[in-house]
């Protein structure tokens, strides 16, 4: 079980929640919290003073004031005006980890709202009541307003959902009947209170970067089995040369490498081959996956703080009975974090794909043309590498930031956003596509260490290459390269792979 405190979530804690279905709690402390706040909005809420966001209107109807017996039906005018998001659904795991982000912000106590309405989006994500959450619409402003008023829509009883991972699509009231769940009654600040964060934004983003880290380690994988069947040295990786520029993602991924290398017949086979330096993509692997490694880690900062950061408007706060407006929802931090985790993962694939090109060009790798022994009759991996480099193009693509832009709205009220959300998606998609580059360098590479059979490659590496082999089989004949493709991008997804691996890989 999982505790909600506002405090103490981690990344994998969230990404358990999200593909494992980790059920989760509130804190008894963070409890008290909430109830602490729902007391401060309860007495703004019965005066007459005016209160952005209890008991007037929305951006740039905030100077409107809303009589007392209108507004639990503000709160739901709210969430059903915000719900103008468009575009393909968020997968249903980005859905959970919005639903535990937007939960734990909540639980934090600077929200005001009920102890009951957060116990029904708890209870709603432990049910597996997933809303249906169109994935474009959110610029980042305040907070992501229409992702997070299409996921509370649902607890109102209206939107759509799916239940218990049922594909078909129920209206809310029905997917919460289905649940055995009843709809909540919105009171003051209720629905401000659901749709105003970074959660969608962040939980996309949060996804994408956990991805990266995988990606990382098993680019580390592909590079030193690229190495070896190109016969290249570990000379690079020594430790020596690394300490002198200190880089932490630098220094790991070498040591990777070298350790990845140890002990390799196909390595001593050329031990005194007289080649003098490797290419570029083969001795600088620890510096270009080193570069990525510390992008990644910078933006898992920037999520973690952020998926425990009140991010609501106005804040509350229970200590001095003061309700306070500021700007904790912008995005910035999120869109930057997120556009730094696609130009990281795209120095993963660049480098990738040309380590790929050497691997099926026999003039640079010394193998068989494209890396089938009947070339000419047969083709070989010569469109696998054409795929990489097309992945590749598309990557670059994306790796214009997406903080970049700002764009006004809201009447001009919202006169400066973040773009967070988009900077998420492209994270999401630009994971998807470095995936697919890395996977095709672990497929070529393992046809190269096959190739060079009866040498084999190292101790710590042949559990790798073996790992692949049980579900892609050596090319002897051609064969459609795609579905070999999609299952090794899958092992690296799940972290196959690096659990294979005879060392661990950092």
């Amino acid at each position: 079980m999982i505790k909600l405190d506002g405090e103490t979530l981690t990344l994998e804690q969230l990404e358990a929640i999200a593909d494992e279905d980790a059920p989760v709690a509130l804190d008894a402390r963070a409890a008290a919290a909430v109830d602490a706040a729902r007391a401060v909005v309860d007495r703004q809420a019965a005066g007459d003073t005016p209160v952005y966001g209890i008991n007037t209107g929305f951006g740039s109807l905030a100077e409107v004031k809303i009589p007392r017996s209108a507004l639990g039906e503000l709160q739901r005018n709210l969430l059903r005006s915000h719900a103008a998001g468009v575009g393909e659904p968020l997968p249903a795991r980005a859905v959970r980890a919005m639903m535990a982000l937007r939960a734990n912000v909540l639980a934090k106590g600077f929200s005001g709202i009920r102890r009951a309405t957060l116990d029904r989006l708890i209870e709603a994500l432990n049910r597996q009541v997933h809303p249906i959450v169109p994935s474009r619409g959110s610029v980042g402003a305040s907070g992501d307003l229409a992702p997070l008023a299409h996921l509370s829509l649902v607890l109102i009883g209206e939107g759509s959902a799916t239940v218990a991972g049922d594909p078909a699509v129920l209206d809310g009231a029905a997917a919460l009947a289905r649940a055995g769940m009843a709809p909540v009654a919105l009171e003051p600040k209720e629905g401000l209170a659901l749709i105003n964060g970074t959660q969608a934004s962040t939980a996309v983003a949060a996804l994408a970067v956990l991805g990266a880290e995988r990606l990382a380690r098993a680019a580390d994988l592909g590079a030193a089995l690229s190495i070896d069947g190109l016969r290249g040295s570990f000379h690079p990786f020594e430790a020596r040369l690394h300490v002198v520029r200190p880089h932490p993602g630098q220094v790991a991924s070498a040591d990777n490498l070298l350790r990845l290398l140890q002990q390799s017949p196909i390595n001593a086979s050329h031990e005194n081959c007289g080649r003098v330096q490797d290419a570029y993509s083969m001795r600088c692997a620890p510096q270009v996956h080193g570069a990525a490694r510390d992008a990644f880690a910078y933006a898992r900062r920037v999520l973690e703080i952020e998926a425990n950061a009140a991010t609501d408007n106005p804040m509350v706060f229970a200590d001095t009975g003061e309700i306070v407006s500021g700007g904790n929802f912008h995005g910035a931090p999120v869109a930057i974090a997120a556009d730094l985790i696609v130009i990281g993962v795209l120095q993963l694939a660049t480098i990738s794909e040309r380590r790929s090109d050497r691997l099926v060009n026999p003039v640079l790798s010394g193998l068989a043309p494209f890396l089938t022994r009947d070339s000419g009759l047969h083709s070989g991996y010569m469109m696998a590498q054409v795929t990489a480099a097309a992945l590749v193009s598309e990557l670059k693509t994306l790796a214009h930031p997406a903080s970049a832009d700002t764009i006004p709205t809201s009447a001009n009220r919202e006169d400066h956003v973040s773009m967070s959300m988009g900077a998420a998606l492209k994270a999401a998609r630009a994971l998807e596509l470095a995936t697919g580059v890395v996977a095709i360098e672990i497929l070529l590479a393992c046809q190269a260490i096959d190739l060079l059979a009866p040498l084999a490659t190292s101790p710590a590496l042949a559990p790798v290459h073996a790992r692949v082999r049980s579900d892609v089989p050596t090319l002897t004949d051609d064969r459609p390269p795609s579905p070999d493709i999609a299952v090794i991008s899958n092992l690296i997804a799940r972290g196959a792979l690096q659990r294979a691996c005879a060392i661990e890989v950092k």
